[in-house]
Parts: structure tokens; C-alpha cells; sequence
């Protein structure tokens, strides 16, 4: 449904409306943005939670750049292991049978 004013004018072009309506709805979410931050301050866990963010955005920017094209990646976890075993038994000819 569609609802006019009654007004017409030199704005009312479908370029200016869009613009004039992302604006606003980039306005809004700025002014919950900044309330979200106002709460978080407010909070008496702040260091924790701050700590936990920093945590989560390292993660983050790990599996990022992992995702990279020509990345180096950390060999896989079993590789090592594997590699580990291979040397051992090499070196001194003792298997880890427990």
C-alpha cells in the first residue's frame, strides 16, 4: 500500500526517495547502535565482555585469513602428529604401543 502526502515536488524522484530513505534507515540504525553501546558501557562485566570480543574478533580475522587465496596455512593437526610418530620411530625404533 502506498501512502502520499499530497505534495509533489522536485524530490520526488525515484533517486532522491531511495537515497532520502537508506539515509534514514542508516540514521536508525546508527542511533540503536549507539543505545547498544550506551548498555554495554553501563554493564559492570565490561572488561570480561571486552575480553571475550577481542577473543572472538582475533578468531575471526584467524579463519579470514586462512580463507585467503596462496594463505599459509599451519599444516594439519594429524599431519604433525603423524610426522612426530614417523620421526620416533626412526630415531630410536620405540613404538608407543602403551
Amino acid at each position: 500500500m502506498t501512502h502520499t502526502t499530497g505534495r509533489s515536488g522536485p524530490g520526488d524522484s525515484d533517486a532522491v526517495l531511495l537515497v532520502a530513505g537508506a539515509a534514514d534507515w542508516a540514521l536508525g540504525g546508527l542511533a540503536a547502535a549507539v543505545e547498544g553501546v550506551r548498555g554495554l558501557l553501563a554493564r559492570a562485566d565490561a572488561r570480561e565482555l571486552a575480553e571475550e570480543g577481542r577473543r572472538d574478533l582475533r578468531a575471526r580475522g584467524r579463519l579470514a585469513l586462512d580463507r585467503l587465496p596462496g594463505a599459509t596455512a599451519s599444516p594439519a593437526y594429524l599431519e604433525v602428529l603423524a610426522r612426530h610418530a614417523a620421526a620416533r620411530r626412526a630415531g630410536g625404533g620405540q613404538r608407543d604401543d602403551g
